[in-house]
């Protein structure tokens, strides 16, 4: 299981989260294409792909164009995803005035990104705002004709390949299983067999692609996991549950824009704009940057941003990236992130390289803070922590977080794994901090600060953590790395005695 898991990691994460959704929606398209022109759609193929060209056109221009009025860098990616989302929301059409109020919708859907926003960040799903519009002015309503038989295995399996990129099965699941009990006793309170009342719901309501294409979205969703799940069982209540306020009856769009208004109550309000202040080489492979905030930035110790950095070139990894932050909530106008460069002659990915061509000064965006990847509220509550390389940069943090409250981390123990001794990162703050510091994966001690421990070459096996560290299981475990390493990791821990792990894999890093 933990080999087909890591396989799966490698796969997705070869491409950014934003490049997996385009492709995995395209894959869609061409499904359902293929599905009309052998008669199982209702649409036709020149419906579909009339529609197509009126979503994706409206969609990049008007975003394109906005985004030179307001001075910034067009996100064509973005504009692509949005279109080809409403492209299954909006029922296909062939005449020039559906056509028309398709380009309204995909013009909406991409204006409200900055118009029905805050500090430069959307409030709510783009497609969802395009929907509500065109149904509260009677020029249409959002048919949603992607929920159907032919197209829900496909569909399933673009669903599952995005929440497990963006780590979020959790609430994808929480919503589907809280409507489909929902739908399903609805259903069956007017007669329907229990089996047909959920094929019903799976097949004529859209809460598939809802789940994995669109309460999934990263910038509408807050920032802590218990938040992200309370916001899905919303959701799911709003989806499931008819009802009527006047003009208003429950629809999918409706429900989104409920739940991605209580994310935005939770979450860091707005996207941020940081100055890059400098750099300094932690290792051979490896650099920190530390940027100065326009305004505080809201966090906990172990989270991570997202920074968005455009530039020429961009390769299949996108113009995005995660890092976890290096600095302590305790100073919120400047934060760093300790980034891995490739290293060995491999060549580094296009963001990296433009990331490492940036001079201080230089302006650039935040786009998402989260995660919950955070210690204990307790800090006499013992942990052990265990880092793959620059998976040492989310307790970097912590330990400063810590330090800065005036808490001393006394029963703290640090696994750390690395290729060498040179390539462990942030060295002069560990040993700063005083923690116990167990190294494994270096051929000899050489090159260690004198305090810390040896535990030999090669990968983590649950035999040296067992042997290194006699009371592991009554110890709140932290797994910090690579895909494959934390799996690795994980099931060492657990086969060493340990039970509570909390996980920070660094998908696609």
């Amino acid at each position: 299981m933990r080999d087909l898991k890591a396989r799966l990691d490698r796969i997705v994460g070869r491409v950014t989260m934003y490049r997996q959704m385009t492709i995995v929606l395209a894959a869609l398209v061409v499904v359902a294409f293929v599905a009309s022109a052998v008669g199982q759609l209702f649409y036709t193929p020149l419906e579909l792909a009339l529609s197509l060209v009126a979503l994706l056109v409206s969609t990049v221009v008007t975003g394109w164009i906005i985004a030179r009025i307001v001075r910034t860098k067009a996100h064509v990616e973005s504009s692509v995803i949005t279109a080809l989302i409403a492209f299954f929301v909006f029922i296909p059409v062939g005449d020039v005035s559906g056509l028309l109020v398709l380009v309204l919708a995909g013009t909406i859907a991409s204006a409200s990104k900055y118009v029905v926003a805050w500090r430069e960040r959307h409030i709510l799903n783009p497609v969802a705002v395009a929907a509500i519009v065109i149904a509260a002015t009677a020029l249409g309503v959002a048919g949603w004709w992607i929920a159907n038989p032919v197209m829900l295995p496909f569909v399933a399996i673009g669903a599952f390949l995005i929440l497990w990129r963006n780590r979020r099965l959790s609430v994808g699941l929480t919503f589907l299983v809280l409507a489909t009990v929902i739908l399903t006793v609805r259903f069956v309170t007017v007669g329907m067999g229990a089996g047909e009342a959920v094929a019903l719901a799976y097949t004529s309501f859209p809460m598939v692609f809802l789940a994995g294409f669109m309460l999934s979205e990263p910038l509408t969703l807050p920032p802590r996991r218990w938040q992200q799940l309370l916001v899905a069982a919303i959701v799911a209540v709003l989806f499931s549950v008819p009802y009527q306020l006047g003009p208003v009856f429950s629809s999918p769009e409706i429900a989104l824009a409920v739940g991605n208004v209580v994310a935005f109550a939770f979450g860091q309000r707005g996207a941020l704009r940081l100055a890059l202040v400098g750099s300094r080489q932690l290792t051979p492979t490896s650099t920190e940057y530390t940027f100065e905030a326009r305004r505080p930035v809201r966090f906990r110790a172990g989270q991570y941003l997202e920074l968005a950095l455009p530039h020429r070139g961009v390769d299949s990894r996108g113009s995005r990236r995660a890092f976890s932050l290096t600095s302590s909530p305790s100073d919120p106008r400047r934060v760093s992130i300790g980034v891995r460069h490739t290293g060995g002659g491999v060549r580094s990915s296009s963001y990296k390289s433009a990331l490492a061509s940036v001079s201080p000064g230089s302006k650039l965006r935040a786009t998402w803070v989260g995660g919950d990847f955070v210690l204990p509220s307790d800090a006499s509550t013992p942990v052990v922590l265990v880092a793959g390389g620059i998976g040492i940069t989310p307790f970097i943090s912590q330990l400063a977080d810590r330090s800065a409250g005036g808490s001393a981390p006394s029963d703290m123990v640090l696994v750390y794994a690395a290729s060498s001794a040179e390539e462990l990162a942030y060295a002069d703050e560990l040993v700063a901090a005083g923690i116990r510091v167990l190294v494994t994966g270096p051929a000899s001690a050489d090159g260690l600060p004198p305090t810390w421990e040896h535990l030999g070459a090669g990968r983590v096996s649950s035999e040296r953590l067992a042997a290194a560290i006699p009371d592991l299981a009554s110890r709140h475990g932290y797994v910090s790395g690579s895909p494959g390493f934390v799996d690795h990791v994980t099931g060492e821990l657990r086969r060493a005695g340990a039970r509570r792990i909390r996980t920070d894999a660094f998908a696609g890093y």
